[in-house]
């Protein structure tokens, strides 16, 4: 298949990569020079020459929307992937003609959290606990952190919305959110200007109550959800790789791209369990939700951000 990825940063190169190991034709969209087998300076090139029936959105988020628009105008009518989170801000989709649109929320695919759906299934959920936390200085080794888009609240950054893979994977598995607040902002010294901890107290249609922490502060590095249900207690650990029930723990092994692998396999092979442009838009609601309630918080001024 012809496929087609559109911005050639960390997660465009990954995207890329695993496509052409799949055996896929990749063309990359980029601006920059970059060493790939075809590149092209514009979207509209690379539509008119590559002729994609595939393509992926991995720019930045603020881009996102304009870049759907411009698929649209150059009668792009093949399957789209758009990294996650879907816009920046809520919104409707662009009218178009693709034959299918999907956002990159591979956090699905994860075989812990396909065993904890699958286990929920018919289970009276009481209660839910979900943790993620990344010390950003160290999330990307090889970036200054004040120069990435997690810094810039104008570029689509903070928790909110770059781990916001733990707001999809519980709005799919608990059955859509019902209420949300929020208490949180930028609470560290990090030169940033986003929210860099927040604390989300939500419901949903298969939950009556939902605590979701999302930070960049952690320096371990942590991500686990916590289930309580009339029948049991599930703990998933997606940074050990464990899966524990009422005491009695499952190891699985999961590969650094196995997920995204899957999520690309399952789309090009009808869906599956990816993620809807309809469904990342109700995260962003839920999201611009959590926003309206936050508090401020701030216990050291934001930081001015420098230039690049």
């Amino acid at each position: 298949m012809r496929a087609l990825v559109v911005g050639y940063g960390s997660i465009g190169a990954r995207h890329t990569r695993i496509l052409e190991e799949d055996g896929h034709d990749v063309g990359v969209v980029s601006r920059r020079p970059v060493d790939v087998s075809r590149r092209y300076g514009a979207l509209s090139q690379a539509i008119r020459e590559h002729h994609p029936e595939y393509v992926v959105i991995a720019n930045r988020t603020e881009e996102h929307r304009r870049t759907v628009k411009e698929l649209v105008t150059c009668g792009f009518e093949g399957v789209l992937l758009v990294e996650k989170p879907l816009f920046n801000q809520p919104g409707s989709f662009p009218p178009n003609g693709f034959s299918a649109c999907y956002v990159a929320y591979n956090l699905r695919f994860h075989p812990g959290v396909q065993h904890l759906r699958q286990r929920l299934r018919g289970e009276r959920v009481l209660s839910v606990q979900a943790y993620v936390g990344h010390y950003l200085p160290l999330w990307r080794p090889n970036r200054d952190y004040r120069t990435t888009y997690s810094a810039r609240k104008e570029e689509g950054g903070g928790v909110l919305r770059d781990l916001s893979h733990e707001l999809d994977y519980l709005n799919w598995i608990l059955g859509g959110w019902k209420q949300a607040e929020a208490r949180g902002g930028h609470l560290s010294s990090l030169e940033i200007n986003t929210e860099d901890a927040v604390g989300i107290l939500a419901s949903f249609e298969k939950c009556p109550v939902a605590t979701v922490h999302l930070n960049y502060l952690d320096r371990v590095g942590r991500r686990s959800v916590l289930v309580n249900t009339d029948a049991r207690t599930l703990e998933l650990n997606l940074t050990e790789g464990y899966i524990q029930e009422d005491g009695v723990r499952t190891l699985f092994e999961v590969g650094r791209d196995d997920t995204y692998r899957a999520q690309h396999a399952a789309i090009l092979a009808g869906g599956g369990d990816a993620c809807t442009a309809e469904e990342a838009l109700d995260v962003l609601d839920l999201v611009a939700e959590v926003e309206s309630s936050l508090r401020p918080l701030s216990l050291s001024a934001p930081a001015p951000i420098p230039s690049r």
